[in-house]
């Protein structure tokens, strides 16, 4: 697809709106939908990255595979990609695994890496010039 600034400040912006639903939910003792608006957040400030380089995601999975071009580049920390893979994989159990357990403090962890993550996506565009 087209390379588009527009739609990678929209995709930042929803970042920022789901991590406003995390911190809702954890006020009000929402663990899974705190966990779960936590992970949209990271998903969509990733998805940035892809929509200012013309790229659509095809899998929640790809995106952290495409974001490995830039840590083989020394352009972005390999954490980042590690934390957007740790968290999609918790939300993933959460949703899936009848025995998966989390607690109040999972998803205030889960809120600070997806806010950091947001933090550092908006950073990476501004370096790279294109927001």
């Amino acid at each position: 697809m087209e390379p588009s600034i527009e739609n990678g400040i929209r995709s930042l912006d929803l970042a920022r709106e789901w991590l406003g639903e995390s911190d809702v939910n954890i006020r009000s003792g929402a663990v899974h939908s705190a966990i779960s608006a936590g992970y949209q957040a990271m998903f969509h400030a990733a998805r940035a990255v892809l929509y200012v380089d013309g790229y659509r995601e095809k899998s929640h999975y790809c995106v952290s595979r495409y974001l490995e071009r830039y840590v083989e580049a020394g352009e972005l920390e390999k954490e980042w990609v590690g934390f957007l893979d740790r968290v999609r994989d918790i939300r993933h159990s959460d949703h899936y695994d009848l025995n998966f357990v989390n607690t109040s403090e999972d998803a205030v962890n889960v809120n600070g890496i997806a806010r950091s993550f947001i933090e550092r996506m908006d950073r990476f565009l501004e370096e790279k010039e294109a927001v």
